[in-house]
């Protein structure tokens, strides 16, 4: 039994009882954005987040412990990533990388971008030529510092 292992579990149940990740998060009492991300085996649940995961999936004891297991973080099995959805966000960075680097060392300084202090929130934008994905990331500046 791994992570791997419980992850699929749960993909497998969400399948077959037609469930979103949006209902899977109210129930947990968090944003989809990081459920899902605990869910598809990226972030670490606490014991009562774990039960109620577990109980929505059908999950056994023991699979609620490996929620609560800190993950091996990176989900992609290839450098370049290969599905054509998320293929779209390694290009995103790779045409506006530079761009967004440029950017926030002039508003904010030689430093990075958290993805651990770090909120997003991904909603459907309706629009007459075709609805359209908009994602918001926000996460704190952390400036290098000297010593």
């Amino acid at each position: 039994m791994s992570r791997l292992d419980v992850t699929e579990k749960i993909i497998t149940a969400k399948v077959s009882k037609g469930l979103k990740w949006a209902d899977v998060a109210t129930q947990v009492g968090l944003s989809k954005e990081w459920v899902t991300a605990a869910c598809l085996g990226q972030m670490t649940l606490d014991a009562r987040q774990a039960a109620i995961v577990g109980e929505i999936f059908g999950l056994s004891a023991e699979d609620q412990k490996w929620l609560q297991v800190v993950p091996y973080k990176g989900s992609l099995p290839t450098a370049v990533p290969t599905d054509p959805l998320i293929y779209r966000f390694y290009e995103l960075v790779s045409v506006y990388g530079s761009t967004f680097k440029a950017l926030i060392h002039e508003e904010f300084g030689d430093g990075i971008m958290s993805a651990i202090d770090f909120k997003m929130d991904l909603q459907r934008e309706p629009d007459p030529k075709g609805d359209r994905v908009s994602i918001t990331m926000s996460g704190k500046f952390l400036p290098y510092k000297t010593y």
